[in-house]
């Protein structure tokens, strides 16, 4: 089986590919980057094939998919404060983006297509667990552009018969997610910050709570939905139903730091939403093998990333 990863040099994508080789069904691995936020480096060692170009070059597309079986959509403008600031680019990138890919497939002989959407699409819907079913209200143009790629996938599936499969993510964290950089995502920005001996810096009271999803276990899922092709048009939540509070993982840092975690809070970000937690149902009844890394366990692994990162700058 022959793979493509669109945004394969990305911290998700990476992690990923690596799923990917350690598969044996898997006998090839295609990796599709702008490195706009990925990083080419995070491939080192990794058997893989890789055409540098955006997911908009049509040529590019036709290039990587030719003879291709899946391919793994992750390619996209992460950052609800970055779609804030420039709406129109996340729209390209993730929406437009995504229906670049989806003809490409069609055009390279209807290849299967999972691909990355958001639970930030559930967005005002203060209802929990997040359902699947329930009402979507984005509250960012990352949120909108995300409900974008889900329903362009599910309109090539019935209408086309394209196999596909929009996961949603939610908080996914772990090693090769980077730092220092204004739209880092939380967790690695909280551990650089108090590895360096900084307060975390606290947007609103942190009361607002999150289901981290640890990368490997999201590797597993998306590379056992590859190899055994599961297909579904509508949306399916990748994660585990947690509920962790920002200063619940501060706390919990700190015990797995063995250093207390100094804080300091400033203004909440524009399109957040308060509280996010996943109904685990309709994944656990396609996926009912995968065992989720622990948030303690992940985070262990990511600090200890953290620390090896460090040791190598001089």
């Amino acid at each position: 089986m022959r793979v493509v990863v669109t945004g394969g040099a990305g911290f998700i994508g990476a992690n990923l590919c690596r799923a990917l080789l350690a598969r044996p069904e898997v006998t090839e691995v295609r990796v599709l980057d702008n490195l706009s936020t990925g990083r080419k480096s995070n491939l080192d060692g990794l058997a893989v094939t890789f055409h540098e170009g955006s997911i908009l070059d049509r040529e590019l597309l036709d290039e990587a998919f030719t003879g291709a079986d899946a391919v793994v959509h992750l390619a996209a403008l992460p950052s609800v404060p970055r779609s804030v600031a420039d709406p129109l680019a996340s729209h390209h990138a993730n929406a437009t983006g995504t229906l670049e890919v989806l003809e490409a497939a069609r055009r390279a002989g209807g290849l299967y297509v999972a691909a990355a959407s958001s639970s930030s699409v559930y967005g005002a819907n203060r209802e929990l667990p997040k359902r699947e079913t329930m009402r979507t209200a984005p509250m960012s143009p990352y949120a909108v552009s995300k409900l974008a790629t889900e329903s362009y996938l599910g309109a090539y599936h019935h209408c086309y018969g394209t196999g596909v499969l929009p996961l949603r993510f939610f908080n996914v964290f772990g090693p090769l997610q980077p730092a220092g950089h204004a739209y880092a995502a939380v967790v690695p920005a909280f551990l650089d910050a108090a590895l360096d001996g900084r307060p975390v810096t606290v947007q609103g009271d942190g009361g607002q709570s999150r289901d981290f999803t640890y990368v490997g276990t999201v590797a597993q899922v998306i590379s056992e939905a590859v190899v055994r092709r599961v297909v579904s048009a509508d949306p399916v939540n990748l994660a585990f139903g947690t509920r962790t509070s920002l200063l619940e993982l501060i706390e919990l840092m700190g015990e797995v730091l063995g250093q207390p975690v100094e804080r300091a809070h400033v203004d909440p970000r524009p399109g957040d939403v308060r509280d996010s937690q996943a109904d685990n149902a309709r994944l656990r009844e396609l996926f009912p093998q995968v065992v989720p890394v622990p948030l303690r366990e992940g985070l262990e692994r990511t600090a200890e990333w953290f620390r090896t990162l460090q040791a190598r700058v001089p």
